[in-house]
């Protein structure tokens, strides 16, 4: 039974980590597109549209791809 209960801990420490790096990696997309002096408005407001409707793959593809 005490292990299962450590299985659980585990498994939702690693879930909140998880969450929390997604989060920050999203945030910190977000800020700097809207931030970018190198993008146009258009750039701008297709990226900032793709980095919120698609949270985890937008960010990343910014980060990635968006940033000039």
């Amino acid at each position: 039974m005490t292990g299962m209960l450590g299985f659980l801990f585990i498994s939702g420490l690693f879930g909140l980590l998880f969450s929390a790096v997604t989060f920050v990696i999203w945030l910190w997309a977000l800020i700097d597109c809207i931030k970018n002096p190198t993008l146009s408005s258009n750039e701008r407001i297709v990226w900032v549209l793709v980095i919120i409707f698609v949270p985890c793959i937008g960010s990343v593809l910014y980060l990635i791809v968006g940033r000039k």
